[in-house]
């Protein structure tokens, strides 16, 4: 039997972090790194405030509006040949994805009980709607991901930049 698993968070070091609050990743994008899944969302200025402002995921009728805007945004980002804000946009679209799949497994979203040494909760116990909005999400997550250009650029910044 494995041995159970503890939130990641709870050994989070912020210095080897590599995306910093205090970066204006407009002005300076080449601090940016594309990183694992949506790393760095949360933290990556101006666009955090931008693209965040959209992301809801209460309801399927509230999280097709929230993918369709951020996707809309995604799109503009790379007509504008803003790389980083393509993929904070898409970061955004997985994020929804993620997370209500979360509500979706875990009642409240809360996948660990904090009150018992981090121990996790019952699985299957979330809302069928949230698995609505997951899916929702999840589709516009991989229409950015698929796009050719948004592909190219990627590709192009990692080999560059990381």
């Amino acid at each position: 039997m494995p041995a159970e698993r503890k939130p990641s968070y709870l050994d989070f070091d912020s210095e080897k972090y590599p995306w910093k609050q205090d970066i204006d990743y407009k002005d300076k994008p080449e601090k940016y790194r594309v990183g694992k899944g949506e790393q760095g969302v949360l933290i990556c200025e101006p666009y955090k405030s931008e693209i965040g402002q959209f992301w809801r995921f209460r309801t399927p009728e509230v999280a097709k509006k929230s993918s369709e805007k951020i996707f809309g945004m995604f799109s503009n980002y790379l007509r504008a040949n803003d790389f980083v804000g393509a993929d904070m946009a898409r970061k955004y679209l997985q994020m929804g994805y993620t997370r209500a799949r979360r509500y979706a497994n875990y009642k409240g979203g809360k996948k660990y009980d904090k009150d018992k040494d981090y121990k996790p909760l019952e699985r299957g116990t979330g809302s069928a709607e949230k698995a609505q909005s997951a899916e929702i999400f999840y589709t516009a997550y991989k229409l950015a991901e698929a796009n050719p250009v948004y592909k190219s650029l990627k590709a192009d910044w990692k080999k560059r930049l990381g």
